[in-house]
């Protein structure tokens, strides 16, 4: 679909992180087998404004995806009734879009980088301690997201060559890196976001 914008929670206010978090997204799709059929990727800073920004751009006829963190586990059936009758959102879907246009990074961004401990590893280098990680295995989609962070900074207390885990600082070069296969294969909501992109932007 040419011209499709996805907008993602991320990036906070500062020009410097929407930049790095549009290069991380770009990175991580381009991997998982979109290069050559990219959506344009806005990033929004907080989930509202992503929010907003996708029901701007739906009242307008623009084709558009909305990508935005579940924060609680998801129990009901689809990403929109997540949103809806999640306390904080309880956001509508607005009126002209539809299921495959809105996707949830479960729990968090981090959740996906914790799917890949191998990419961890070798960014944070000596002093990274990948036992303080869920267990290997584990369902991320479960984990919850205080739990993640506590993790990856718990993780990185002790690197030599990189400062402890920090969101600004690590977070969007992390996603530039790690395997997307790997992320699909932990979350099916990721990859059923992964699917519904390629699907949109199929020539």
């Amino acid at each position: 679909m040419v011209g499709l914008r996805l907008y993602v929670e991320g990036g906070g206010t500062s020009k410097a992180l929407r930049v790095a978090c549009r290069r991380g997204f770009s990175e991580f799709l381009r991997k998982a087998g979109l290069e050559g059929h990219m959506p344009r990727i806005v990033a929004c800073g907080g989930r509202t404004q992503a929010y907003d920004d996708f029901c701007i751009a739906i009242r307008a006829k623009q084709p558009a995806m909305l990508l935005v963190d579940a924060e609680d586990a998801v129990t009901l059936a689809s990403p929109w009734d997540h949103l809806a009758h999640r306390q904080g959102d309880q956001w509508p879907r607005p009126d002209g879009s539809t299921e495959e246009q809105c996707h949830l990074m479960v729990r968090c961004m981090e959740s996906w980088l914790i799917a890949d401990r191998d990419t961890l590893g070798e960014y944070f280098g000596q002093g990274f301690n990948e036992r303080a990680l869920p267990a290997k295995g584990a369902d991320i989609e479960t984990v919850l997201k205080v739990t993640v962070y506590k993790s990856l900074s718990d993780a990185t207390r002790n690197c030599r060559t990189k400062a402890r885990y920090g969101k600004g600082a690590h977070s969007f070069d992390l996603l530039a890196r790690i395997d997307p296969a790997k992320v699909t294969a932990a979350s099916k909501w990721a990859a059923t976001f992964v699917a519904a992109l390629k699907q949109a932007m199929a020539p």
